[in-house]
């Protein structure tokens, strides 16, 4: 299976239910025999929701129950209501603190007369409702950022907790389920970027044990919208910590006209204004879309860039198959003028390339082959594989989009390597071999090789300590030691030499050990690898690009067109071939 699915992030089985405990405190016994009077009808949440505001369709649903409360309309009733968030959070993990959240008493129907406002938490009543005595309440930002940080192991990472790090709950997913003292809150969808943290809780219709399919919750992929919306519009801040202070003090506004009654309606946080006195009309237009949400005046231009990421693994060992995969993403930003323009853009591959597989493409794409979004790397491939021109008609958004996204099963790694580490009582002996492959090409925006020596346990009496002396010899680049005396970075430039081969040897002898040096729980005695990191602008490993003149744009005036490519890697580790290295890598590929 495709490690580097980047339309992935929702996909995998959840944890296995005997992992959970129905309720902490109480045996399974009387959870089962809970008196059945305790236990509040749908109908009548759905009814006094009704009464708070919730809106049309549940006042509908509940008269519907009012009047034949039968199973059948329960759920016609349940289908009838909008998806929604109950509660979402802005973290930071070093130092740990909560920036922003939003509970479920923030996402309420709001009534302004004057300076007075009254909250209704049609949210939580809902859950209440739906999960009914599976239902678990939200904790506090303390608590929650608390037990988040502990489950994403933050914290206590060096502790072995059965019910976090057992390998029956190896996560697939950013979806994880966070033990607070009132249950387990799930699906708690969080991801983690430029050292913060964003976090939500989607609502789930329907009681929660048995957990159902991830797929089947359809508010996980409107959070995952709206948190990369939040994203979109934190991250340029990240640098100026006044800017983006600035920008979490307006987050709150811009969520009240994102997200009415917890619903999100427009992910696109950065088209927001943040003064309720000047929002922006909606257009008149009845053509055009939502996520277009305002139009473009000026000169027309497309922007289209294909990134393409590479994760690897390589053991160099005649029993451990090597492995790798290529994810990619066509990010395009269009300034057409219209309140609908139509677009249609064409990916082309060369002549024998492998073919673009587990294709998602962006809800602004109005239609599509069935036959590109069928090939899955999951499965061999064969002759009958669509492999191209991939075709995209689409209306494009007001900012910037990722149009697709894609792997591919290539059939050889940019750089192939080889890493020996043998240990002669405190010294160690390393080589290292490096290849471009010949079909790559050679020109980097930068590209090095970083080795590292953690403080772990090569026996019960001697622990690595610092660098104390190095001696090596590099046939090309230059090698350099880092501050902490921990690390070799091997930079190795802009371009290989004509040969294509780089190698490095050389003799590391280390000092006392201290609390200082970084640690590492896989990484002991040998067992050890290199890292490679490196972008090749101009270039896709896939071959995949864009022909300009296929660019189909139906819009008045003739929009300058500019198209590129670039290749980055994404966790590329080259193992020491002299010890055994860990197969998790390997496990979830196949």
């Amino acid at each position: 299976m495709a490690a580097g699915r980047a339309a992935g992030l929702l996909s995998g089985l959840p944890p296995p239910h005997h992992c959970r405990p129905l309720c902490p405190g109480r045996p399974r016994q009387q959870q089962q025999q809970l008196p059945r009077r305790r236990l509040r009808p749908p109908e009548m949440g759905l009814r006094r929701a009704a009464a708070a505001g919730e809106g049309r369709e549940l006042r509908r649903a509940a008269a519907t129950l009012q009047q034949r409360p039968g199973r059948r309309q329960r759920r016609a009733a349940a289908a009838a209501v909008v998806m929604a968030l109950r509660a979402l959070w802005l973290l930071k993990h070093d130092p740990a603190a909560v920036l922003f959240s939003s509970f479920c008493r923030d996402f309420t129907c709001f009534f302004l007369h004057g300076k007075r406002t009254r909250r209704y938490p049609t949210v939580e009543i809902r859950a209440k409702t739906f999960n009914a005595s599976t239902h678990v309440p939200v904790p506090s930002d303390s608590a929650f950022l608390k037990a988040l940080l502990f489950e994403l192991r933050f914290v206590d990472d060096h502790i072995f907790v059965e019910h976090r790090d057992t390998c029956t709950r190896i996560n697939h997913s950013s979806v994880y389920s966070v033990r607070t003292e009132g249950g387990d809150l799930w699906p708690v969808l969080a991801f983690q970027k430029s050292g913060l943290i964003y976090a939500c809780l989607p609502l789930v219709e329907e009681t929660l044990e048995p957990r159902p399919p991830l797929l089947t919750v359809s508010g996980l992929s409107q959070g995952l919208a709206l948190l990369l919306g939040i994203v979109d519009y934190i991250s340029p801040s990240r640098k100026n910590e006044a800017e983006m202070t600035a920008k979490i003090g307006q987050l709150r506004n811009l969520l009240i006209q994102a997200c009415p009654l917890g619903t999100p309606l427009n992910t696109n946080i950065r088209s927001l204004n943040s003064s309720f006195d000047d929002i922006q009309e909606m257009p008149t237009d009845e053509n055009q879309p939502a996520w277009r949400s305002n139009t473009y005046k000026g000169k027309p231009q497309v922007n289209v860039c294909i990134t393409e990421k590479v994760k690897c693994m390589q053991y160099d060992k005649r029993d451990v198959v090597d492995m790798w995969q290529v994810y990619g993403a066509v990010n395009c930003k269009c300034d057409i003028e219209g309140s609908a323009p139509n677009v249609t853009l064409s990916l082309n591959l060369p002549t024998n390339g492998p073919p673009l597989q587990d294709i998602v493409v962006h809800h602004c794409v109005t239609s599509v082959d069935p036959a590109m979004l069928m090939s899955s790397s999951a499965e061999p491939l064969d002759d009958s594989v669509y492999n191209g021109p991939y075709k995209f008609p689409f209306i494009p958004p007001s900012d910037s989009f990722n149009l697709c996204y894609y792997t591919s099963q290539v059939p050889v790694p940019p750089i192939l390597g080889c890493y020996q580490l043998i240990e002669e009582g405190s010294q160690l002996k390393i080589t290292v071999n490096l290849k471009l492959h010949e079909s790559i090409k050679n020109s980097f925006e930068y590209c090095e090789a970083r080795i590292p020596f953690f403080n772990s346990f090569t026996s019960l009496s001697y622990r690595r300590g610092p660098i104390a002396q190095l001696e090596y010899k590099v046939s090309y680049g230059q090698l350099d030691l880092s501050r902490e005396k921990s690390l070799l970075v091997w930079i190795i430039g802009q371009k290989f030499p004509k040969s294509l081969e780089v190698s490095l040897t050389g003799t590391v002898s280390f000092g006392t050990a201290g609390k200082e040096h970084p640690t590492d729980y896989v990484c002991t005695g040998n067992t050890a690898y290199v890292k490679l990191y490196f972008r090749i602008p101009d270039f896709t490993l896939t071959g995949c690009y864009v022909d300009q003149h296929s660019i189909q744009i139906f819009a008045p005036g003739k929009p300058k067109i500019t198209a590129s490519g670039e290749l980055i890697s994404s966790d590329y580790y080259i193992w020491n071939s002299k010890a055994p290295a860990p197969m998790l890598y390997k496990t979830l590929l196949d």
